[in-house]
C-alpha cells in the first residue's frame, strides 16, 4: 500500500458523500410534502421517497456494471451531474406548482444518489479484506458532516416560513449546491479507485493471491449469486435498507402531520438519525472487523427493531430523534457488515455489479415499502410503521444467525 494515496482518496470520497448525505436529508426531510402539495393529494406521503427510491434502485445496477468496465471516478462524477440537474428541476417545480418538473427532479436525485453511494465500491477497492470494513466506514463517515451541515443550511432556510412553493424551490435550489460540491471533490480521486485495488492484488504476494485468485474473466452475476455468504449478506441489506428508508422518509410527515409539530422540527431529527447512521461508522467498522460480519448483521438489525417500537407512544421531537438514531444505528452495523461480506466475495472487477445488484433490490424494497407505508401512515396511524417495521428486520437477523453468512464464506475460501 506504499505510494498510494489510499488516505487522500479516502478523504475525498467521504467528503463526495457528506454532500450527498446534506442532499439526501432534503429528500428525507419535504420530498412527501413537496409532491403532496404539487399534486394536491395527501394521501399518497410515501410516493415522493417512493419515487426516488425507485430511480435510484434502477440507476444501481447500471452504474455498478459501468464503474467496472470504466471505473468509479467517472461514474460517481456523473452522478454528482445528474443530482444538479435534479435539484434544478425540483426548485422550478416547486415554485410553479409543476407536477412533472418536481416528480422529473425526484427521478434524476434519486439516481444520483444511488450513484454517489457507490462510493463504497471504491472503498472496497483501496483496503485489503482484514481491514475492508474499517476502509468502508471511513468514506462512509463523511455523511455524518452532511448530517451536522444539512440542518445548518436548510433549517435556517425554512424557519419562520411557510411550505409553500417558493420556500420549497430555495430549498431545492440549496440541494443543488451540496451536489456541485460533490461534483467538484470527486474529480480530485486519482488514481481511480478501482485501479488501487488491481495494484494491491498484484502487490499481495503469491501466497495471498492463491487464496484468493483473480478470475480470468468477471463473473457473471448468478454465479456471484451462488457464492457463499452472499444471499444472506443481501437479504440483511435489504431488510436494514427498506426499514430504515421507509421510516426515515416518513418522518417528516409524522413529526408535521401525526403529532403536529412545527416543520423546523423534522431537520434536527433527520439530522439525529444521519449522525445514527455515520457519526460512529469508523468505530462500528473497526468492530466489525474484530467480532465478525454474522454478529453485526444481526445485531444492527435487532437494534433497528428496538428503536422502531418505540414510535409507538412516544410524541416529543427529542424522543423521535433519539428513536431514530438507534435506527440509523442498527442500520449502521447491518449495512456496512453487508458491503463488507459482499465486497470479500467478489473480485475488483466484480464489485460494482454485486454491489449495484444488492442496491438495485434494496431501492424497489425500501421504494415500495415507503410507498405501502405512506398508505399505511394514512389508514392505521404510526402503529402500522412500527409494527411492521420490526417484524421486518427481526426474522431475517434470526434467520441470518442461525445461516452464519460469514462463516460460509469463510470456510468456502471467500
Amino acid at each position: 500500500m506504499e505510494g498510494l494515496p489510499i488516505r487522500r482518496n479516502t478523504a475525498l470520497l467521504s467528503g463526495s458523500l457528506a454532500m450527498n448525505s446534506g442532499m439526501l436529508q432534503l429528500v428525507a426531510a419535504v420530498a412527501s410534502l413537496t409532491l403532496a402539495r404539487v399534486l394536491n393529494v395527501e394521501g399518497l406521503l410515501g410516493l415522493g421517497p417512493a419515487i426516488v427510491l425507485a430511480s435510484g434502485a434502477l440507476a444501481a445496477l447500471p452504474a455498478g456494471l459501468l464503474m467496472d468496465r470504466y471505473g468509479r471516478v467517472p461514474l460517481l462524477a456523473a452522478g454528482f451531474g445528474v443530482g444538479i440537474a435534479g435539484s434544478v428541476l425540483a426548485s422550478v417545480g416547486s415554485a410553479n406548482d409543476w407536477a412533472g418538473a418536481v416528480l422529473g427532479g425526484l427521478v434524476l436525485l434519486g439516481a444520483a444518489s444511488a450513484t454517489a453511494l457507490l462510493a463504497r465500491t471504491a472503498a472496497g477497492d483501496m483496503y485489503p479484506p482484514e481491514r475492508r470494513a474499517r476502509g468502508i466506514a471511513l468514506v462512509l463517515f463523511g455523511s455524518v458532516f452532511g448530517a451536522i451541515l444539512g440542518p445548518a443550511v436548510f433549517g435556517p432556510l425554512l424557519a419562520g416560513r411557510e411550505l409553500d412553493g417558493d420556500a420549497l424551490a430555495t430549498l431545492w435550489l440549496a440541494a443543488g449546491g451540496f451536489m456541485l460540491a460533490g461534483l467538484a471533490i470527486v474529480c480530485f480521486v486519482r488514481p481511480d479507485p478501482q485501479r488501487i485495488g488491481e495494484l494491491l492484488r498484484e502487490q499481495a504476494g503469491d501466497e495471498a493471491r492463491a487464496a484468493a485468485p483473480e478470475p480470468a474473466a468477471a463473473a457473471p452475476l448468478r454465479e456471484l449469486l451462488r457464492r457463499p455468504g452472499v444471499v444472506p449478506a443481501l437479504i440483511a441489506a435489504q431488510a436494514s435498507f427498506a426499514v430504515m428508508v421507509a421510516v426515515m422518509t416518513l418522518t417528516g410527515a409524522i413529526v408535521v402531520g401525526e403529532h403536529h409539530h412545527s416543520a423546523d422540527n423534522v431537520f434536527p431529527i433527520i439530522g439525529a438519525h444521519f449522525i445514527g447512521m455515520f457519526g460512529l461508522i469508523i468505530i462500528v467498522g473497526g468492530l466489525i472487523d474484530r467480532v465478525g460480519r454474522t454478529p453485526a448483521l444481526a445485531g444492527g438489525l435487532l437494534l433497528m427493531a428496538a428503536s422502531v417500537i418505540p414510535l409507538l407512544w412516544i410524541t416529543s421531537p427529542v424522543a423521535t430523534a433519539v428513536a431514530l438514531f438507534g435506527l440509523g444505528l442498527g442500520w449502521n452495523f447491518s449495512f456496512v457488515a453487508a458491503t463488507a461480506v459482499l465486497a470479500d466475495s467478489t473480485a475488483p472487477a466484480e464489485r460494482g455489479k454485486l454491489l449495484g445488484f444488492n442496491d438495485l433490490l434494496a431501492g424497489l424494497t425500501g421504494a415500495g415499502l415507503a410507498l405501502l407505508g405512506g398508505l399505511a401512515l394514512t389508514a392505521i396511524g404510526v402503529a402500522s410503521l412500527a409494527i411492521g417495521g420490526a417484524a421486518l428486520v427481526i426474522a431475517p437477523a434470526l434467520w441470518i444467525l442461525r445461516a452464519d453468512p460469514a462463516r460460509a464464506a469463510a470456510a468456502a475460501g471467500a
